[in-house]
């Protein structure tokens, strides 16, 4: 339909400007406009949407159709076309700008209606009615510039079907980016941002405030489709859309359908992107339906009319927060329009409209009102309307300002002010760039757009009521290079109960220690928070990720932070290692007392009977085996894991080679009793020492070897706690361990074997059962020590190991040598030669022990 309406529009432009000469001109009819004229030496034109409401014609064809009607007129936007005509009138009193040239002008009201619209851009180019059939009747003289339109797809329309003329336009509203395309709009200008910069601004503000779940409105047109989608774009980086909806004016439907998405969502920002007249009707649906809890977002387009919220509709929408044109204050504007009076002009019919929808027919004083139209605070889109014009006399004084022979256009040629073309003014439009009265700069981008600035405003409400548009803050992205929005939040009005910033997150934030999880279905900004495992942590919030703690930590029970494991070793300071270093002295001290009483004792029949030498050596061994438990009690170093197994090795080694000796010595002390038998001279004293030292030197070499290929070191052990470090000894080489140990089993078997087949031997050699006794606790402990050791964690298996240390050495001592103290210092009578009989002797050891317990 548009298309079909931008050609005949066209087409009636091409065959006005080309129709043949005729000295008469008849037009075929004409259409009426509200209007605003003045004549003067070079005119201006404007379109204000003064009303906004039309009401179509009924369309019979059977007669010519009616012209569209016009209602609901706007005092806020009249005011601009005041401000229009004020900013004409102060320029014609500046004797500096434009001097001896007096600016007049045509004001049209397009009553939002794209069709009126267009009439009444092809009336201001041409001159005359756009229905006229010949270009070069007596008409009005054509306008060199048009400020508005205020609508972006007015402006659109406008531009595309009178391109080839390069139609001036110069907007104070149109904001979409669309137009900034200079290929297919070189000749349009506007005073305000476009929406790429208003869209980053209210995203910048969103972002602020941490709003993820945000609901946005737009208008079924150019301005609110692109808004939304250039507003998406921009949450989307750092959050979602709840709901994305567009409103068209003529349909009821639309607007009862985004109030009920409204309704049912759970976002508590609604970003508006509505012209004003759109924001009433839902404005009116909101209260209707009685929704509240909503912090609203305004657009640049109905951001200043703060009325809107007045009286119960505050309730709903108070505290909104808006992007505003920057404000301007006017000085003598507020006397310009108290002196308005209607005319009975037709070329100034607005008058009289506004004064019937102010006063009725009365001869009312304007003075005495206060409404929009005299609140002269909050000048923004009425400052775009002045500004607008000022560029437009800076561009006309320049171009009259042109040194002859130095000229910008061909042949460096000036233009006549009295008869220039719109592509030479379009030049020095370009390169407007001015300071006005007010301090700000005003100039144009190479895409004829207005320098990126905005105020941040708030709907409040003052102490008589008034419900205004106050400043707390502003984006510039001009002169701001890093922190383009400021804001002063102490000053911001929250319509909440609280009066507090609203929340408006589809899920709340995963605290430290948890991560984000998304909902399958769902946008990313809804998510559920799943607590990190253990191990792992988190510490900000919204962690998509939880990390893994280093080896050396184990995360706190909130999952929070990584704290150092515990470190675990069987230390002196513990209750079980303090008990074990007791046992161990005490079996240290039980030998080296042993040793005592066979020195004191060493020439009675007991201890000579025992072969004092091997006795003495033994027991120095076992001295070694329990002083090595403490080797394996403290935090692990390489010294001391290397220590505690050559120690442990050698000692044990050195007991049982002993005791091996001992037992083949008993057997050889028997079989010399025989008559004829001279074995004593194969294993006296000399090959007995050498015996036992050759033994000891085996695992002497054993532990050489694997210390040198490789030796035992200190290890970190995570695996049976998950929150401590276990320090033990890493054996290196198991080969090396298992000949160490394997060799002390072989030597106490052999030793057992022997012992076990020498039990019977008569009366004085019954040490051999002794021997057979202490070898079967000592293999009995240490086969047992296997699977207690394997199932051991942490610092028992270092526990198990002592204790099989221990328990080993107590054995052989107790098993060997408690009998023969016995006799020593409990019966000395038995401590003959008549009275050694060690049969009798265990028998009657074993009765007093008996008989004592």
């Amino acid at each position: 339909m548009k298309c079909i309406l931008y050609t005949s529009v066209l087409l009636s432009v091409v065959l006005l400007i080309t129709a043949p000469q005729n000295p008469k001109c008849k037009p075929l009819g004409q259409y009426i406009f509200n209007e605003l004229y003045k004549g003067g030496d070079i005119m201006l034109g404007g379109v204000f949407a003064v009303h906004f409401k039309t009401i179509a014609p009924e369309l019979s064809f059977k007669s010519k159709p009616e012209q569209w009607k016009c209602e609901s007129l706007d005092i806020a936007v009249f005011q601009r076309s005041q401000v229009f005509l004020f900013a004409i009138e102060e320029i014609n009193k500046d004797q500096t700008l434009l001097p001896n040239i007096t600016l007049g002008y045509r004001l049209y009201d397009n009553c939002m209606n794209l069709q009126v619209s267009l009439r009444a851009a092809s009336t201001l180019i041409a001159g005359v009615d756009d229905t006229m059939t010949d270009s070069h009747c007596n008409g009005l003289p054509p306008v060199v510039a048009v400020v508005g339109e205020p609508v972006s797809t007015h402006s659109i329309a406008i531009m595309l079907s009178y391109e080839m003329l390069y139609f001036l336009q110069i907007s104070y509203c149109a904001s979409c980016p669309c137009l900034s395309n200079k290929l297919e709009f070189p000749s349009f200008f506007r005073t305000v941002p476009n929406d790429d910069f208003q869209v980053k601004a209210m995203a910048e503000l969103v972002k602020y405030f941490g709003w993820t779940w945000v609901g946005v409105i737009g208008s079924n047109d150019d301005y609110g489709l692109y808004a939304i989608a250039s507003f998406t774009q921009e949450v989307n980086k750092f959050g979602c859309i709840a709901f994305s909806e567009t409103v068209n004016i003529n349909e009821k439907k639309t607007v009862l359908q985004v109030v009920s998405v409204i309704k049912q969502s759970t976002a508590k920002i609604v970003v508006v992107f509505l012209l004003k007249m759109e924001v009433m009707e839902l404005i009116k649906e909101i209260v209707h339906q009685n929704i509240t809890g909503r912090q609203w977002i305004a657009s640049e387009a109905w951001s200043s009319f703060a009325a809107l919220a007045s009286n119960e509709k505050f309730d709903y929408f108070g505290g909104t927060l808006g992007i505003a044109a920057r404000r301007g204050e006017l000085s003598g504007l507020e006397e310009f329009l108290f002196q308005i009076q209607p005319q009975p002009d037709p070329h100034n019919s607005l008058l009289p409209l506004f004064w019937e929808v102010m006063f009725g027919c009365n001869a009312e004083k304007i003075r005495d009102m206060r409404t929009e139209f005299s609140d002269v605070s909050q000048l923004r889109a009425s400052y775009n309307v002045y500004k607008a014009v000022y560029a437009v006399a800076h561009a006309l004084h320049d171009l009259m300002s042109c040194e002859r022979g130095n000229g910008p256009f061909e042949n460096n040629t000036c233009a006549d002010i009295t008869s220039f073309q719109p592509w030479q003014l379009l030049y020095y439009l370009r390169k407007v760039n001015f300071t006005n009265h007010l301090g700000e700069r005003v100039t144009f981008d190479e895409n004829g757009d207005a320098l990126p600035a905005f105020d941040i405003v708030n709907w409040q409400r003052t102490a008589d009521g008034t419900v205004v548009s106050k400043t707390v803050g502003v984006f510039d992205q001009l002169t701001m290079t890093y922190h383009q929005l400021s804001l002063q939040k102490d000053h911001i009005f929250w319509n909440f109960d609280s009066r507090t910033i609203p929340e408006s997150v589809c899920s709340k934030r995963c605290q430290p220690g948890t991560r984000k999880a998304t909902r399958k279905g769902e946008p990313v900004c809804c998510f559920d928070c799943i607590p990190c495992a253990e191990g792992t942590f988190s510490n900000q919030t919204d962690s998509s990720e939880c990390d893994m703690c280093p080896l050396d930590s184990w995360s706190n029970p909130k999952r929070t932070v990584c704290l150092l494991k515990e470190i675990e070793f069987l230390s002196y300071e513990d209750a079980m290692g303090l008990t074990l270093t007791l046992i161990a002295f005490f079996g240290a001290c039980s030998s080296v007392s042993v040793i005592v009483i066979f020195l004191v004792f060493r020439n009675t029949p007991v201890v000579k009977a025992n072969n004092a030498e091997l006795s003495f050596l033994l027991l120095f061994s076992l001295t070694l085996c329990f002083l090595c438990s403490l080797c394996f009690i403290g935090e692990p170093s390489n010294l001391t894991c290397m220590f505690r197994h050559v120690v442990f090795g050698i000692s044990f080694v050195l007991c049982i080679s002993c005791i091996l000796v001992k037992t083949i010595v008993v057997i050889m002390a028997f079989k010399a009793t025989v008559p004829g038998n001279n074995v004593t001279k194969w294993f006296g004293i000399s090959r007995q020492r050498g015996t036992v030292f050759f033994f000891t030197f085996i695992q002497a070499l054993i532990c050489l070897t694997w210390l040198m290929t490789a030796p035992p070191t200190p290890a970190k052990n995570t695996k049976y706690h998950h929150a401590k470090i276990i320090l033990e000894c890493n054996l290196g080489s198991v080969l090396g361990f298992s000949c160490l140990f394997g060799y002390i089993g072989l030597l106490a078997c052999v030793s057992f074997l022997l012992a076990f087949l020498a039990r019977r031997l008569p009366d004085n050699f019954n040490e051999a059962k002794f021997i057979t006794f202490s070898m079967l606790i000592f293999c009995a402990v240490w086969i047992a020590f296997i699977p207690a050791y394997i199932s051991s964690p942490g610092k028992h298996t270092v526990a198990v190991e002592i204790f099989a240390i221990l328990s080993s050495s107590f054995g052989l001592l107790i098993a060997i040598f408690a009998p023969k103290c016995y006799v020593i210092l409990i019966q000395p009578e038995y401590n003959t030669k008549k009275k050694m009989h060690f049969q009798k002797m265990i028998i009657y050891f074993l009765v007093v022990i008996f008989w004592q317990e």
